[in-house]
């Protein structure tokens, strides 16, 4: 199911992915994009859901994957992924290879975007890692997977301080799981081997290890975080309505009563 209100033509959709109209006909021959909305005039539009599918197809050819292998791993996705989803697929593909930061002009920047980018905008995205700052106050490196989901984030009302603390807490704590997991890693698989050291053959079966590891830890990192973040969230919101109201305040004032009773009794 697509996002609602597409507002793209077929020449502004190929603008903001980076690539041809004749890609992206080509695309939708092979089934690998959905058809657009037919608007007035029978005009084709199409959506953010587009968008992030083309990012995701770029991040699979970028991973080696042939024509046919893209076609077979997007014929397993729900039919009703969001943008969002789409974008989480998109970033779980580009953790484990390497950064393809691309150096881009600002107007290179607006053209891809499809908007004027202000200097507090381009502060945003630089407080999101999407782009940095070079010498040359009018180029970028950028990091072209990021980009649109970072573009459709200027458009929270969040402050920029709000942005750099929760990037801090990110950092923070995805250091300190990348340590934990390493730490169980060299403990478990190449402590063992510590005094003789393991031989070409069984370093090289533990680099595969490891390669094959660290997607299906990224996936388990982003589901613990999506599970955890929906139960935030869901007593965050529970305590605006009557009935969480009523759940958190009995909760608070049963404590308030035993903090004063046990006051009392000294």
């Amino acid at each position: 199911m697509m996002e609602s209100a597409p507002g793209l033509t077929v020449d502004e959709l190929a603008a903001r992915a980076g690539v041809t109209v004749r890609t992206i006909r080509f695309y939708s021959t092979r089934g690998l994009l959905p058809p657009p909305e037919i608007g007035p005039r029978r005009v084709g539009r199409y959506g953010p859901d587009h968008l992030s599918r083309l990012a995701l197809i770029e991040e699979l050819q970028h991973q080696g994957l042939t024509l046919s292998a893209i076609e077979r791993y997007l014929a397993q996705l729900p039919p009703d992924l969001s943008a969002q989803d789409l974008a989480i697929h998109r970033a779980l593909v580009a953790s484990w290879i390497p950064d393809q930061a691309e150096d881009a002009t600002r107007d290179q920047l607006e053209r891809r975007v499809g908007r004027q980018l202000t200097e507090e905008d381009l502060d945003r995205l630089a407080a999101m890692n999407v782009l940095v700052r070079t010498e040359d106050p009018e180029v970028f490196r950028v990091d072209p997977g990021l980009l649109h989901l970072g573009t459709r984030l200027l458009d929270v009302p969040i402050a920029l301080e709000t942005i750099l603390a929760a990037r801090t807490v990110v950092i923070e704590h995805t250091r300190s799981a990348a340590r934990e997991l390493g730490r169980l890693f060299k403990d478990e698989v190449w402590e063992p081997y510590r005094d003789g050291g393991p031989d070409a053959e069984e370093m090289a079966r533990m680099k595969s290890l490891s390669a094959h590891m660290q997607p299906m830890v990224v996936q388990a990192l982003v589901t613990a975080f999506q599970r955890s973040m929906k139960e935030e969230l869901r007593e965050w919101l529970g305590k605006g309505t009557p009935e969480g109201r009523a759940e958190h305040g009995g909760a608070d004032e049963r404590g308030g009563a035993d903090e004063r009773g046990g006051a009392d009794a000294e």
